[in-house]
């Protein structure tokens, strides 16, 4: 993934390339893009920018200040395979008319992490791997309306469609909560997920591997390298492009809804975390706790600290709290442990090599915004440090017990992360200090992003009555 400025410019007056395809990313976290023709795309793009209206994208402008700037990030490059015609995909920066950064692109937020890390002498490196479940399914339907309302989703691997009559039923079908990994005919997406394997490759990412995931009716996760924080941020905006229209061009649908399923395993996005500096890994510590440094605990305790204010941007749905209840290894409990699925933050043990020892915060999903999603775990671990927090005496562990076996007494003080999207917001408005150090988060984009939701998202479907309303209180 990246191309130089000339090899851009090359392609497109060789006819290698017809097209360049400007992509943003508004507030919320969904790309928007501007397709400008070979002939159209001069050399000074890359440094006085392209024009576009930000009072289009949700969280941007209002109409009487919408003339903004997008720079180009080669860096991000790639050749689009979803394109008839041969098509360079490239990322932008936003700017302001006066060519100063837009305090609310969220690639500026990510970027200013990282700067930030390296202003407080802690380390040079923030590093992130990401691991992004999804759903395939064959069919869904739905209808929002004053009177009615439904839902419907359609799989062929579904537990439910056992029954189906019409076309031929082959079976072979997975039970809830039993589809960690089989073998074909009973995974029936394993073409599938590697046609995305292979388009994700073609884009210039490097893939580990994929499989299926526990839930019935096409769960599937696909593994990608972990990187610096923004590249990784683009990274994840690039898989869910991909996933997306592989799935669409076989028929189906993908989607990263982190509970489409009632009583089966959501999907979530665990965030594999660790910091260097000059090449060093921090985290590590052979004597310590799952090989843990001393700096690695601090950075937990500062996201355990703050992980109620920071669910409000990793979780950022009100279908996100469907998938953070008990049960199902949901990570909802605010502790620590070495290869625990049921807390919040894993110690992954596979591996004592320094360079592989890091954190894994289980928490988030793919619903927030990458770029402030990975912004907001840095700076909340940077807080721990330099606080120099202890989780050990912090009530956050370690717990090397499956927490939803633990006894009354033992599960007693254990704190756990808001039970909705409304109670997440309020913690952020409450515990926020943190990420506006260095100017990284500003207040104003804050209040954007709250404001944002509870009008556009939560007020919306706290109004509306469900179809479980009605089976539950039509007869009171």
């Amino acid at each position: 993934m990246g191309l130089s400025r000339d090899e851009i410019l090359a392609m497109l007056r060789s006819g290698a390339a017809e097209f360049v395809d400007l992509k943003l990313v508004d507030l919320p976290g969904t790309w928007h893009h501007i397709t400008l023709p070979a002939s159209e795309f001069r050399p000074e793009a890359f440094t006085e920018g392209i024009p576009f209206d930000g009072s289009s994208l949700r969280g941007f402008r209002e109409i009487e200040e919408s003339d903004m700037i997008m720079l180009p990030d080669p860096a991000t490059a790639f050749r689009d395979p979803f394109n008839e015609h041969p098509t360079i995909s490239v990322t932008c920066d936003v700017f302001d008319p006066a060519m100063q950064r837009f305090s609310r692109d969220p690639r500026r937020v990510a970027q200013a992490a990282e700067a930030h890390l390296k202003a407080t002498g802690i380390g040079d490196a923030a590093y992130f791997g990401p691991e992004l479940e999804f759903f395939v399914f064959d069919e869904v339907r739905y209808l929002v309306n004053p009177e009615e309302s439904f839902f419907a989703i359609g799989s062929d691997e579904s537990h439910w469609g056992a029954g189906d009559v019409g076309a031929p039923n082959l079976q072979h079908r997975i039970r809830s909560k039993s589809g960690y990994a089989p073998t074909p005919p009973t995974d029936q997406h394993q073409d599938l997920r590697s046609a995305m394997v292979l388009a994700l490759k073609s884009c210039g990412l490097e893939v580990e591997r994929h499989h299926h995931e526990v839930a019935t009716a096409g769960q599937g996760e696909i593994g990608i390298r972990y990187d610096r924080l923004t590249a990784s941020a683009d990274h994840v905006m690039l898989y869910k492009y991909v996933v997306k229209n592989v799935a669409r061009r076989s028929g189906r649908i993908a989607t990263f809804m982190p509970k489409p399923l009632f009583g089966d395993n959501g999907s979530g996005m665990h965030t594999h975390q660790s910091i260097s500096k000059g090449g060093t890994p921090l985290f590590y510590d052979r004597k310590g706790y799952g090989s843990l440094s001393e700096t690695a605990l601090h950075y937990i305790a500062g996201i355990l600290s703050h992980a109620p204010a920071l669910v409000g941007l990793t979780n950022a749905t009100t279908n996100s709290y469907r998938r953070l209840v008990p049960g199902y290894e949901a990570p909802v409990n605010l502790v620590f442990a070495k290869g625990n699925r049921s807390a919040a933050i894993r110690v992954p043990i596979t591996s004592q090599s320094p360079k592989a020892v890091r954190i894994e915060f289980r928490t988030p999903d793919a619903t927030g915004n990458p770029y402030l999603s990975f912004a907001a775990m840095l700076m909340a671990g940077i807080d721990g440090v330099r606080r120099r927090l202890d989780p050990t005496v912090n009530g956050f562990g370690p717990v090397d017990k499956n927490i939803y076996h633990l006894t009354p007494e033992e599960a007693a003080g254990i704190q756990a992360v808001p039970g909705s999207l409304g109670e997440a917001l309020e913690a952020l408005e409450g515990d926020h200090e943190f990420l506006l150090e260095d100017g990284v988060f500003t207040e104003d984009l804050i209040r954007s992003w709250i404001d944002y939701k509870r009008r556009e998202e939560l007020h919306p479907i706290n109004m509306r009555p469900t179809p479980m309303e009605f089976h539950m209180y039509l007869d009171i």
